[in-house]
């Protein structure tokens, strides 16, 4: 049997690679790694039909005043609260996260802002980006 030495030099050299990782203006991925360790982030699909780009969000519990929703350029940010309750208890199992979470996304095309609809139903929360259409100017002759 081959034994394998791991020096700590060799660990610390792969937390670098994922941290140069996720720093990469490379990466796929257009959600941003939120910096905050008390947040979480709950788990959402975006997806883009013939002229919106949709955004649905699991986040059970919660009341339509519990979410902040942002949109600025490209940028949608996704913020807020879900309570725990007040009484006092011993957990056996604590998978549903409490407490603040925030997500923000870089949006592939220009939103038309006036038309952003958003939609609390059966602990989704769903927003509707519609695409921004070119304008379309006529040049005239003077």
């Amino acid at each position: 049997m081959e034994e394998i030495f791991v020096s700590s030099d060799s660990l610390r050299r792969v937390w670098h690679v994922s941290e140069d990782f996720q720093n990469s203006p490379l990466e796929t991925s257009r959600w941003r790694i939120n910096a905050r360790p008390h947040a979480w982030r709950p788990p959402t699909d975006v997806y883009e039909t013939d002229n919106a780009i949709i955004v649905r969000v699991e986040v059970a519990g919660m009341r339509e005043t519990d979410f902040t929703i942002s949109l600025l350029g490209r940028n949608l940010t996704i913020r807020g609260i879900r309570q725990d309750t007040t009484e006092r208890r011993a957990y056996h199992q604590l998978e549903i996260p409490f407490g603040e979470f925030s997500t923000e996304f870089e949006l592939p095309y220009l939103i038309n802002p006036n038309k952003v609809e958003a939609v609390y139903h059966d602990g989704f929360l769903l927003i509707s980006l519609p695409i921004s259409q070119p304008k379309h100017i006529t040049v005239e002759d003077k």
